[in-house]
């Protein structure tokens, strides 16, 4: 799949967490019947072939809907389950190294907190950045925030387009009216919801007036 900015409009990134009286494909379709515009497989306890069966399954599920599937941390899950692309934090298998091995097209995601790391994801050839955290995170408990300044100070560092991510929900998404960003990750915005399918809409609508 071919990798374009508007992808990141509204990100979403799965948790099990959430999981109770749909599962996970459920939810994630309600994700994207709402409006949102690419997912991220999220697992930290599945082992790896577990992992690569539930990708393959996801990955049929948004490619239903014509949507980008990006695995988190681990490109081999990515590539064996025919995944459009990766995620990678600062401490997994570098850009470039992924990028040797990718099919053509494989979307690479990379996350930066400075510029220096931004520059460096920029010139191993990642598509796109997670920046952040831009709110304290109730996944992430011990990620260091960052301002909306530097956070618009990383995103103007390179050409590629960013994603802001970190404890973003409604709520507070208006506060980073301004960011330089192509778009918003959510986690429990989104998948701990009530209501996933209106939740995504109701977050799209304040991406799109904050990006436009």
């Amino acid at each position: 799949m071919k990798f374009n900015r508007e992808m990141l409009s509204l990100y979403g990134i799965t948790d099990r967490a959430f999981v109770g009286e749909m599962t996970l494909m459920e939810q994630i379709e309600e994700a994207i019947k709402g409006g949102t515009t690419i997912i991220q497989l999220r697992e930290k306890n599945l082992n790896k072939e577990a992992f690569i069966q539930e990708a393959i399954e996801a990955k049929a599920l948004c490619a239903k809907y014509n949507v980008p599937l990006i695995i988190n941390d681990d490109p081999e899950v990515a590539i064996k389950a025919g995944a459009d692309g990766v995620h990678v934090g600062i401490e997994d298998t570098p850009v470039s190294q992924i990028r040797k091995n990718a099919p053509e097209g494989f979307i690479i995601g990379a996350t930066c907190k400075t510029v220096e790391q931004a520059l460096k994801a920029k010139a191993e050839g990642a598509d796109y950045m997670g920046v952040g955290a831009v709110f304290p995170s109730p996944t992430k408990k011990n990620a260091v925030r960052i301002t909306l300044d530097q956070l618009n100070e990383i995103c103007t560092s390179v050409d590629i387009p960013a994603v802001a991510i970190g404890g973003i929900t409604l709520e507070n998404i208006r506060e980073l009216s301004g960011a330089e960003v192509a778009g918003f990750a959510v986690i429990s915005a989104l998948f701990g919801a009530k209501d996933i399918t209106a939740a995504a809409k109701e977050l799209k609508s304040a991406a799109k007036a904050i990006v436009e």
